[in-house]
Formats: C-alpha cells, sequence, structure tokens
C-alpha cells in the first residue's frame, strides 16, 4: 500500500538544553520515513534547495519528483522547553504544486503556507482517505519571525482525519474541547483526533476514545505529531479500524519520545510501535457524548 505526503522538506536548527543541532526535518521527512518502516511505500510532494541532503531520502527510498527549489530549503529554529517549543521561520522555500496521485491514503501536513489553496482543493480528490494536521495553514509570523497561530477558515470537505492541538482547534472553530471537536465533525470530518501533550483524544460518531501517554522525560519533541499522523493514516488504511489506528498512532508517539533520540533519528521501528500498541488497546477509555 501507498501513502503520499504534502508538506515541506526542512532544516531545523533544534535548541534544546545548552546545545543547538542543525537537522532535517518536516513533515514529509517524519511522515515519509515513518510510513517505510511500517512497510508502506511512500511518496513526498514537496520543494527544497541544493542546501537539503537528498541522500538521506533515497537511503530509505522515500519517492520524489520535481522537488528540487532555485530556493533555500525552508528553515525553523525551534527551541525546546519540556514539552513546550517556541519556533521562528528562519526561511521558506517555494509552494509545493500540484501532481496527481494514485495512493490509497493522503498526509497533507503543510509546515508554513506551503501548500496554496487552489492545490489544495486538488489533493483532496486525490484519494478516499486524507488526513489533515492544519499546523502550517494557521501559522503567521510576527516582527522577529516567531510563529504564532491564528484563527483561520479553512475547507474541510473531503477531509477523514483531522489531527489538532487544543491551541490549533480553538484557531479552526473558537471553541474549546469536546464543542469543539464536534464543530469539525460537523465540517464532515469522521475521525478527530486532539493531542494535549500526554493525553489523546478522538471523536468518531457520537463517543469519545481516549488514551494516556506514560508520563515520560521529555526530550527532542520535534516530528513526533508527524509521526503520529503517518502512523494513524497507514493504520487505517490497513486495519480498516480507527481503535488500532488510534493505539498504534499513540505507540508510535510514545516510542520515539522513549528513543530519546534528536531529529528523524527518533522515528521508531515497527516492532517498538506493535509493542506500545497492544498495551494501549486494552488501556483505552470511552464515554458517549
Amino acid at each position: 500500500m501507498k501513502i503520499d505526503v504534502f508538506s515541506h522538506c526542512t532544516i531545523d536548527t533544534i535548541e534544546l538544553d545548552t546545545f543547538s543541532n542543525e537537522q532535517v526535518g518536516g513533515a514529509a521527512c517524519y511522515c515519509g520515513i515513518t510510513a517505510k518502516n511500517l512497510k508502506f511505500d511512500a511518496k513526498i510532494h514537496t520543494k527544497f534547495g541544493n542546501d537539503f541532503p537528498k541522500e538521506i531520502l533515497l537511503k530509505n527510498k522515500i519517492e520524489f519528483e520535481n522537488a528540487l527549489s532555485n530556493q533555500p530549503t525552508t528553515r525553523f529554529k525551534i527551541t525546546i522547553s519540556g514539552s513546550d517549543r517556541t519556533l521562528s521561520l528562519l526561511n521558506t522555500c517555494e509552494p509545493i504544486e500540484y501532481s496527481k496521485t494514485n495512493a490509497d491514503g493522503i498526509v497533507i501536513s503543510p509546515v508554513y503556507d506551503e501548500i496554496p489553496s487552489d492545490v489544495y482543493k486538488k489533493i483532496k480528490q486525490d484519494s478516499s482517505f486524507v488526513l489533515l494536521d492544519p499546523q502550517g495553514f494557521l501559522r503567521r509570523t510576527d516582527s522577529e519571525k516567531k510563529i504564532f497561530l491564528e484563527k483561520t477558515e479553512i475547507d474541510l470537505s473531503k477531509i477523514s482525519a483531522i489531527k489538532t492541538s487544543p491551541d490549533e482547534l480553538f484557531c479552526l472553530t473558537n471553541d474549546n474541547e469536546i464543542e469543539a471537536m464536534k464543530n469539525l465533525q460537523g465540517r464532515g470530518v469522521e475521525h478527530v483526533l486532539v493531542t494535549n501533550k500526554r493525553d489523546i483524544s478522538m471523536l468518531v460518531k457520537d463517543k469519545l476514545y481516549s488514551i494516556t501517554l506514560p508520563n515520560l522525560e521529555l526530550h527532542d519533541t520535534t516530528g513526533i505529531g508527524d509521526i503520529f499522523c503517518s502512523t494513524f493514516c497507514c493504520i487505517m488504511l490497513k486495519e480498516k479500524d480507527f481503535l488500532w489506528a488510534l493505539c498504534f498512532a499513540g505507540g508510535a508517539a510514545q516510542a520515539a519520545i522513549e528513543s530519546k533520540e534528536i531529529g528523524l533519528a527518533k522515528i521508531p521501528a515497527r516492532g517498538a510501535i506493535e509493542t506500545n500498541a497492544s498495551y494501549f488497546y486494552n488501556q483505552i477509555k470511552f464515554k458517549q457524548i
């Protein structure tokens, strides 16, 4: 099976404790490599400059085409303190162009305004399962290039699943918690996922399911959401079971955190994900709303 990912590759300067590390990143890389670890074919629709080490994509057998840009790669500075992150935008590459896909599933996960509205509209028509992480549609920069979120209208038609944080959820709905999730559900999204640090919730029909990650010591949290999204999409496509998809996604996030690795090195192997998923499957809580 195959998933396609629409997102920029990035080069991130990660400031953690007293160390500063330059790492390859972006949802395209995290989602693509995660899918490959889950035995999926993966193609990324992206743009990057000559400063990007595309050998990483070739090594992991990630398919891409028409990705090289005359502009430098999108870059962020990410300052991490526990579960909190401060992002600053250092550079943006050119927008992603539309190319038709025959993938079984699609992940749309912009990092900063790289998917034009006409491209977004076309992408959604190309698969029966489309997962959206809207972060890059909501991000803006202040005078110092620090990232903040702004309330934004997004067309959610043809979106099968959406993954948000509480802050992103508020920007999308002007509401909080369950009412906000129901708002997105009312706009046609079948699986509404909210990740709030250790707590992960999913609204499907009239039931709210939840799992809680262990209280782990946090290290580099960059890309955890992307690993979560890619895993959820892959397991939904393979198993057609949203509870297993939730547990596998949570298990992937847990395994990535437990690795204590920096950058792409934290992407977990399938075995570690499966072990955690089995545990979560027996711990799921749910309530009718």
